[in-house]
């Protein structure tokens, strides 16, 4: 029979502020509900999926979704405001444990503000800040108030010990949970769907912002021009999102290969599946290529005010897909040597499947798969399973 205590709610406090972290707490709410021995109950601050799990939001987390220094700014009152209502209801509810998700500038003087107040409130980190590639000097400075990190990627708890940060687990990227969907991925429906010929399949993303769009599609558009006249004739495929579609379909118009843009994400896990080589931006894109075994050059450009603050970034690797190694196993062309030609020396042997070129890429995508499955294949579930670990300090 179950005690008492067993049948006591568990409560507890999750914040996220931005959509890919409402998309990690949703799963993490799913996978505590069928994991936890006491009956969990939800509050905190989160977006629609959070919610259809049963999350009650303070507010409407759009508020505080903001990107970039100079839209903080200018909602940097409203912000303010936020962490301290998020801070006395933490206080208020005196949870038993506090999960804090991503989107460090907010979260983090929340956990701050609560550890003081209340320090025996256990608080949880789920996705690590980037201290690897940016103000490393935040791992150590986290440890007063973060009692464990849950790590997306595999090389983030050995960076946190280098570092001197809190005590952090890998628990795995939340794109492993697609594995078996992406498998089983049916790509003849997308190549009926857009008459596909058996021409190769070239994937091109030029990144999921209005700069970073801005700033790839020239040099981009002239490197596919060149890849056609080498390799071609080419089918270029642009999967991308909906908030910059319109941008890409005008700066494309005019290409002489005119490309498939495609919104759809099961026709974009289609593309990389099909596609012989792609061209990306860096980002989450390189693991999700890395799952489909699409060999990749990365490619990337930011802001000239951006440059300025080059020194304070301490990675020598932008790729995901590049740390997860440890090496640089793909071809990172950034800033002044992003240009056409570096892109076509580096993507046209990529094309042929018996050069060395490409068959190095597979080798190292198949070590990538191996290293992000090394946490198992639920990674939801093993993150439930260290926030209840940490509930009742028993070490897994």
């Amino acid at each position: 029979m179950p005690s008492e205590t067993n049948n006591k709610p568990l409560k507890i406090f999750l914040i996220a502020g931005e959509h890919s972290g409402d998309a990690l707490g949703g799963k993490l709410m799913q996978a505590l509900k069928a994991n936890s021995e006491r009956p969990p109950t939800f509050k905190g601050l989160g977006g629609e999926t959070m919610q259809n799990e049963g999350l009650i939001s303070l507010f409407p987390m759009e508020e505080v979704a903001i990107m970039g220094p100079f839209a903080i700014l200018v909602r940097l009152p409203n912000l303010i405001k936020r962490v301290y209502q998020c801070v006395d209801a933490v206080i208020t509810e005196n949870p038993d444990l506090l999960v804090i998700i991503d989107s460090p500038e907010f979260t983090h003087p929340i956990a701050k503000r609560v550890r003081k107040q209340a320090p025996h409130i256990p608080i949880i980190n789920y996705a690590s800040p980037t201290v690897w590639a940016w103000r490393p000097g935040r791992a150590k400075k986290m440890r007063p108030y973060v009692d464990e990190v849950l790590a997306l990627l595999p090389f983030e708890p050995k960076v946190h010990q280098e570092l001197g940060g809190p005590p952090c687990t890998y628990v795995g990227h939340p794109l492993i949970e697609k594995r078996d969907w992406i498998a089983n991925l049916d790509t003849n429906k997308f190549k009926q769907k857009y008459n596909l010929t058996e021409a190769p399949v070239f994937a091109l993303l030029p990144g999921s912002r209005p700069n970073e769009v801005n700033h790839l599609l020239a040099p981009f558009k002239t490197a596919t021009e060149k890849l056609n006249q080498c390799v071609g004739p080419l089918q270029v495929i642009i999967p991308t999102v909906k908030s910059v579609q319109s941008t890409i379909e005008q700066a494309t118009a005019s290409w002489p290969t005119k490309p498939l843009i495609i919104t759809d994400e099961t026709e974009k896990f289609s593309t990389f599946k099909l596609a012989s080589a792609a061209l990306a931006a860096s980002g989450t894109v390189t693991l999700e290529m890395a799952l489909t075994g699409t060999p990749m050059v990365v490619a990337y450009k930011y802001d000239k005010l951006l440059h300025l603050f080059r020194p304070l970034i301490k990675a020598d690797m932008f790729a995901l897909a590049n740390h997860i190694l440890e090496e640089r196993a793909f071809p990172e062309l950034i800033q002044a040597d992003c240009t056409p030609e570096n892109i076509v020396k580096e993507l046209a042997p990529l094309f042929d499947q018996n050069s060395e070129a490409h068959k190095m890429q597979r080798e190292k995508l198949d070590k990538i798969e191996e290293k992000m499955f090394a946490a198992g294949p639920e990674p939801s579930k093993a993150a439930a399973k260290r926030c209840l670990a940490r509930l009742t300090n028993q070490n897994d």
